[in-house]
């Protein structure tokens, strides 16, 4: 059986992501030959080449794309086994909880009370994030649990409970050829620009990239773009923009989400908690992300 050491791991994938000695063995910290030697002494390990080398470039083969893929995951899959276990010794441990900046359809203060009359409750620190990585933050261990949405949000590898299903609407600027419309179709937003969203590859989107709603809702204000959104996230609509129903888009679903290979008490005690927190859909909006135990830590 052929090992490598997660040290190993972590050198090739500064070269596979640099294509770059010289800036990876930087980023390591190390001198540039050891790193070489390092990297030689995988490949024959292996019995097969990860880079193709020349005077002027760097490129991944085959192999090394593969290893790329498959030794980020193992990697990631450490790091989280070792927080894990760290966090399952410590009785002191706070309830990690990601989040999208206003993305709890205004259901989480009530969740947070319901959990705070659990036996064992602990603290929550809730942790903001991007649009792209929240998935990945309970992955890999740096969250607990998580309120994402599907299908936006990537549930590969997470249990998952739905919490609030709500329609999707367009927002577009109050002078918009939509926004005197009760309701739209998709096929009536062809030709729109619609947003790349930082960090999440592919979509749609072919107007400015942005890394939040608060971005968006910027752009469309001075009419660089429109946007689909679940009905929670813009409503009530800002000054100068409006909400339009999308009949035919598929419903947004808020999921209270984590690792499914994740069986502590402390993850088991507070989903319990959000299920019988009596959470309706129609909860009041404007409620967002409001509780005097959370710890809030932007990422």
């Amino acid at each position: 059986m052929i090992e490598l050491e997660t040290r190993e791991l972590e050198y090739f994938l500064a070269v596979a992501d640099e294509l770059h000695f010289g800036r990876a063995a930087v980023r390591l910290s190390i001198a540039q030959p050891a790193l070489s030697k390092a990297i030689r002494r995988i490949e024959t390990r292996l019995g097969v080449p990860l880079f193709l080398r020349s005077s002027r470039r760097v490129e991944l083969t085959p192999a090394g794309e593969a290893l790329r893929e498959h030794g980020r995951h193992a990697l990631n899959a450490v790091g989280a086994a070792v927080r894990n276990a760290r966090r399952a010794g410590d009785t002191q441990a706070h309830l990690r909880l990601v989040i999208k900046p206003g993305g709890d359809a205004g259901l989480l203060s009530g969740i947070l009370a319901g959990y705070a009359h659990q036996p064992d409750a602990r603290r929550v620190d809730i942790l903001f994030s991007g649009p792209a990585d929240r998935s990945d933050f309970l992955r890999d261990g740096r969250a607990d649990v998580g309120l994402l949405y599907a299908p936006f949000d990537d549930l590969d590898g997470l249990a998952h409970e739905t919490l609030h299903t709500e329609d999707r609407v367009v927002i577009v600027p109050s002078g918009h050829r939509l926004a005197g419309r009760a309701a739209v179709h998709l096929s009536d937003l062809e030709g729109e620009t619609l947003p790349r969203w930082k960090g999440v590859p592919g979509g749609d989107g072919t107007g400015p990239e942005v890394a939040d709603v608060v971005q968006m809702l910027h752009m469309i204000t001075v009419s660089r773009m429109i946007g689909v959104l679940p009905r929670s996230l813009v409503e009530p609509a800002p000054d100068g923009l409006v909400c339009v129903p999308v009949t035919d888009a598929p419903p947004s679903r808020l999921v209270l989400a984590w690792n499914e290979q994740d069986r502590r008490p402390l993850v088991a005690s507070f989903v319990a908690a959000a299920l019988t927190a009596q959470v309706r859909s129609d909860a009041p909006r404007g409620s967002h992300t409001t509780a005097t135990d959370a710890v809030v830590a932007a990422t």
